[in-house]
Formats: C-alpha cells, sequence, structure tokens
C-alpha cells in the first residue's frame, strides 16, 4: 500500500517523520498533491504551546495540484484533477446560522476552541481518519465541505504561499479598519501580516503608511519601504509616539492595525495615542494577555472604535488571489525562504527568530 510521509507535532516544539496509508477518495472528496505550506506567527505559537496533547499534521496555509477528486467533488465545487488550488483552514459544517451566511470562519461547530472533535487544517489530530488533516505532508485529503479557491495562471505556488497573510491583510484593513483613499495608517510589526497589509493599504490609496518594529525587524523594515511604506520607525531607537506626531503635523492617524500578535501592551498604548484626536479606529489581532489596567477613559474621550480581527472571509482570499497575480509589487520579497519536510521544526523555529535569520514568510516544501 502507497504510503503519505507527514511531519507530525508529537508535543511542544517537538516533530516526528510519520507514515500514513495514502486514503480512498470517495465520491464526494478529492486529495491534493502538496506544493506550499505556509509558516506564519500562529504556527510558532501552536507548536511552542500546543492547545492540546493531540499528534497534529501542522500547516495551515496550503497551496497544491488536485490530484484525485471524486465526480461529485468535482460537480459541486467545479474543481478538477490538475488545478493549482488554495485550500481555507477552515472547514465549513454548512449547517449553522454562521455558514449559512457565508461567514464559515465563525463556524463553532468546526473551531477547535469549542469541539474537539471540528475538522481545520493545522489543527485536527492526526488520528482522526483519514490522517492528512495539514499541510506538512506529501498530501492533503479535502472533503465534501473543503473551502477552496483557483490560484490565477502566472502565480507560482511559492507565491500564493502569501495569499492568507495577505487575504488577512485585506479583511483587517479594508473590511474592518476601513483603510482607503487619502487615509493615514500606522501599522505595528513588520512581519508577514504587517507588511501584507503595507501593501493592500497602498492599493487601497491610503496617502500615508507608517510601519513600526524593532531593531531586529531591520531588514524587514527595508521590505516594509519597498512594499509602499512612506516612513518606518524603529521604537528602540527613537520615541515612536513623537515621531509619529512629527510626520502628521501632529494630527494623528486615521487608522492603527496592530500586527504585533499580542507583544503585549505598549503597542495598543501607543496605538491609542497615536489616532487622530476623534473617532480613529484601531484593529486588534492575536491572543492579547490580559490588560487591568486598560485606558478605557482615554479611549471613549477619543471616540476610538476598537475592533478586533478574526480571520479571513472568501471575498478577502480571492482578492488577495488577485493582488498576486496584479504583480504591481515585489511580494517575492515576503517570501524569503524555502525548507523540506525533515526541517519542519528549524522552518517554525525560524519564523519565530530562533533559526535561520531574516525569515520572513517561510515556505515548507515536503516534495524539496
Amino acid at each position: 500500500m502507497e504510503k503519505v510521509q507527514a511531519a507530525v507535532r508529537i508535543g511542544p516544539g517537538r516533530t516526528e517523520i510519520r507514515e500514513y496509508p495514502m486514503p480512498d477518495i470517495p465520491a464526494d472528496g478529492a486529495l491534493m498533491k502538496m506544493e506550499v505550506a505556509g509558516i506564519c506567527g500562529t504556527d510558532v505559537k501552536l507548536y511552542k504551546t500546543p492547545p492540546s496533547n493531540a499528534h497534529v499534521i501542522m500547516g495551515h496555509e496550503n497551496i497544491g495540484y488536485i490530484a484525485k477528486a471524486g465526480k461529485e467533488f468535482t460537480a459541486r465545487k467545479g474543481f478538477k484533477e490538475g488545478d493549482l488550488v488554495f485550500v481555507e483552514h477552515y472547514v465549513e459544517c454548512g449547517k449553522c446560522e454562521w455558514c449559512h451566511i457565508g461567514q464559515y470562519r465563525h463556524c463553532e461547530n468546526t473551531d477547535w476552541r469549542y469541539n474537539p472533535d471540528a475538522i481545520r487544517y493545522g489543527y485536527t489530530s492526526a488520528e482522526k481518519a483519514p490522517h492528512l488533516w495539514g499541510g506538512f505532508a506529501q498530501y492533503v485529503y479535502l472533503p465534501w465541505n473543503a473551502v477552496l479557491h483557483h490560484v490565477p495562471k502566472g502565480v507560482s505556488p511559492e507565491l500564493a504561499g502569501v495569499v492568507t497573510p495577505m487575504a488577512n491583510g485585506i479583511e483587517w484593513s479594508l473590511f474592518e479598519g476601513g483603510v482607503g483613499y487619502n487615509s493615514t495608517v500606522l501599522i505595528q510589526g513588520p512581519g508577514q501580516q504587517g507588511l501584507s497589509q503595507t501593501v493592500i493599504c497602498k492599493q487601497a490609496g491610503a496617502s500615508l503608511i507608517i510601519v513600526t518594529g524593532t531593531s531586529k525587524d531591520g531588514a524587514r523594515l527595508e521590505v516594509a519601504k519597498a512594499l509602499g511604506a512612506d516612513f518606518v520607525i524603529d521604537v528602540q531607537k527613537e520615541d515612536p509616539l513623537a515621531r509619529i506626531k512629527e510626520i502628521t503635523g501632529g494630527k494623528g492617524v486615521d487608522v492603527v492595525l496592530d500586527c504585533t500578535a499580542g507583544a503585549g501592551t505598549l503597542p495598543i498604548l501607543l496605538g491609542i495615542e497615536a489616532l487622530k484626536r476623534k473617532a480613529g479606529v484601531m484593529v486588534v489581532q492575536g491572543e492579547m494577555a490580559d490588560f487591568p489596567n486598560f485606558p478605557i477613559g482615554r479611549m471613549t474621550v477619543k471616540y476610538v472604535t476598537l475592533r478586533s480581527a478574526r480571520g479571513h472571509s472568501y471575498k478577502a482570499c480571492e482578492l488577495a488571489l488577485q493582488q498576486l497575480a496584479s504583480k504591481r509589487f515585489p511580494l517575492e520579497k515576503i517570501t524569503t525562504h524555502r525548507f523540506g519536510l525533515k526541517d519542519v521544526d528549524l522552518a517554525i523555529k525560524s519564523v519565530g527568530g530562533q533559526g535561520v535569520p531574516d525569515v520572513i514568510h517561510a515556505s515548507l516544501m515536503p516534495w524539496l
């Protein structure tokens, strides 16, 4: 029987290469041959502190070719063998209120936080047949309720690997933050999320984009400038608030996008102060620590709208793929490193700043 190799997280910071049987594909299912699994900050957190003791094939930013598709799968979803696709990590139940209104990212039936049996790529136990629920493997199984997108012609699998952070950038900056023509924006954190949002804000017509980072982010801040940032600030070398006020003539910015992934209270405090005097918008993402002294009075006096970012929608993914296909920005500057299946541990730690230096977005290529 043909076997499939996969890198399995077997504990905090521990990976093991295992083999699983090649699954039988039912009429309403499909099999995807993996090309690229993107690695992001979420993977770093899940690897260091797993949410459960389950053995998991990680990888939730997955690009590959349809290797085998049942007739019902093709008829229902419109994808056939040979298609290059992006598979969202959400697997909709198709029954709940959220799925019926197209917001399957909020589907409670497939949310691992509430349902231990939920199916979500990169999160589901590899013990659950047919086992292949993550992109750190040679193949991934696609059930009838997987959410797929066609990768446009001319977009390589490696470039398509950044579609998830790009889609998040669209969802958070445009749909949640309301960034548009002539907006002034502060983006905190020059990781793959912050750099993606730099591109999206520039595309949307923002007149001023400021990106902040720390001294170790020197290379990333240079990439931010290449992707459209008007100013970059090393918060360890100068007073960021004073510099923002100087740049904006004392007015502050319209929108703050916090992409520091829960780095603490300082970015939130800076964001509130950096916003304009009235009616600014701040979008916060990541699982934040408790904030017992949150400046709620300061926020209400300034009439700040605080929004939380949560994943991406189908529309955001489609727009992100179109953005990649446009070739308007040098997005290859984000896809900095490639790793093979046996190097998953090094790849994740490198994205977290503890391995290969200057990694922004890592491409895990199982066949490399």
